[in-house]
């Protein structure tokens, strides 16, 4: 699915460069749960922003399902990223002037899909996340566990084949951390393929495979 060949990223700091990822080889495969581990500023979040197309690599190849994202302009770029990516933060990234209903739509309305479809999408979500009673309420309303459920919906709904997730439970208790990567642990045994990056080692285990990242090297 994805084929990352000696990617590089750096920034250019009084004339010299500070390299944020070196030389990075990574396959991964359709159905994988991948965790990306390592210290504070050894790239990860970098690594995963280049993943999601967010941002380019200096130098080096990316393949996404055989198509070089490297050549693409930045339109195709953006309109593979809607169509095949989900993405969930550590700090929800909803829309407060939204209900819980508009925001998993959102991703829906730049798609052609028809309004009964929306709904039909919209709905099974809030059924799938028993989040149904909760569909007009607006962000404030909900607890922090809430908020990154109604966003891990919004980032699935469009049926992405890749679902990338950046310290997803960062800002949740123990309990709600935990509903949060046994769902994951589902929408992974049901196809979807899953990065994650994480700080800690029990969700790290959630996933099939840990990348650990030092100083923007692989550790091997």
């Amino acid at each position: 699915m994805i084929t990352l060949q000696h990617l590089y990223k750096y920034v250019n700091q009084g004339g010299s460069r500070v390299f944020l990822l070196r030389d990075i080889n990574l396959d991964i495969h359709s159905g994988e749960f991948i965790s990306i581990m390592g210290p504070s500023g050894s790239g990860k979040s970098t690594l995963l922003n280049i993943i999601g197309m967010l941002d380019e690599a200096d130098e080096g190849s990316y393949l996404f399902n055989g198509q070089s994202v490297d050549s693409m302009k930045e339109k195709q770029r953006a309109a593979l990223c809607k169509e095949q990516i989900g993405f969930v933060f550590q700090a929800y990234h909803l829309i407060d002037e939204l209900t819980v209903y508009e925001n998993i739509e959102t991703p829906l309305l730049y798609k052609n899909y028809t309004a009964s479809e929306r709904k039909a999408m919209v709905g099974d979500m809030l059924d799938r996340f028993h989040i149904v009673g909760k569909k007009d309420l607006f962000p404030h309303q909900l607890s922090g566990g809430q908020q990154q459920l109604v966003g891990i919906a919004r980032a699935i709904v469009s049926r992405p084949s890749l679902l990338l997730a950046d310290e997803p439970t960062g800002n949740l208790n123990s309990q709600q951390g935990l509903e949060v990567m046994e769902l994951f642990k589902s929408l992974n045994q049901e196809g979807l393929t899953i990065i994650q990056v994480t700080h800690s080692e029990k969700n790290a285990a959630y996933g099939s495979r840990i990348i650990h990242l030092e100083d923007g090297r692989i550790e091997h």
